[in-house]
């Protein structure tokens, strides 16, 4: 790949309440924790030091410069049960059907729905997680920037059930974490 994706290399990790969000996804009990649009992996990182002993994170973007950091990484802190895959987010998820407990998409759906992925992204997402799993999604706060993206592109928390919801899924909770950043939490409809 040529160009990087929209928003490859910029970090939104130091700007969100990290425990807050960690404690809301209840990682001790996922044997499998996706992260879409990963980029160098610092939500993964962290996912890693939570989950089940016996439990995998797989990383998944299309940066592949992103994923070499997150792969240093991995051998630097010795984590071994972090899979990074390269692939676009608009595209089949390599995974099993109903296989995946926790998917976390942080600062990327704005992209995708910039680039009409959207929805190729979301019917995936209901396809891989299992029943009364979790899809957590961080976006920015629609409120003008820096940090983030433009404000036209961004997606309100208000917003984002009325995006989600056709795929499958159903609103749990919305909290803020963090002065620029909400988290929403769904589960599949067929819970």
């Amino acid at each position: 790949m040529k160009e990087k994706p929209p928003g490859a290399g910029k970090e939104s990790f130091g700007l969100v309440e990290v425990a807050r969000l960690f404690q809301e996804l209840h990682l001790s009990r996922a044997r499998i924790f996706l992260d879409l649009g990963c980029g160098p992996g610092k939500y993964s990182l962290e996912a890693a030091r939570q989950l089940h002993p016996e439990g995998k994170v797989i990383a998944m973007d299309l940066w592949p410069e992103g994923l070499n950091l997150l792969k240093q990484a991995t051998v630097t802190l010795d984590l071994r049960n972090i899979l990074p895959v390269l692939m676009d987010l608009g595209q089949s998820i390599p995974l099993k059907d109903r296989s995946v407990d926790v998917c976390l998409i942080a600062n990327v759906l704005h992209d995708l729905a910039c680039a009409r992925k959207e929805k190729e992204a979301l019917n995936e997402m209901a396809r891989v997680l299992k029943p009364q799993s979790t899809l957590a999604i961080v976006e920015y706060k629609k409120i003008p920037g820096p940090p983030g993206p433009p404000l036209e592109i961004r997606i309100g928390a208000q917003e984002l059930p009325e995006l989600v919801e056709p795929y499958g899924f159903k609103l749990d909770n919305t909290m803020d974490i963090g002065p620029y950043h909400y988290l929403v939490l769904f589960h599949p409809t067929d819970s």
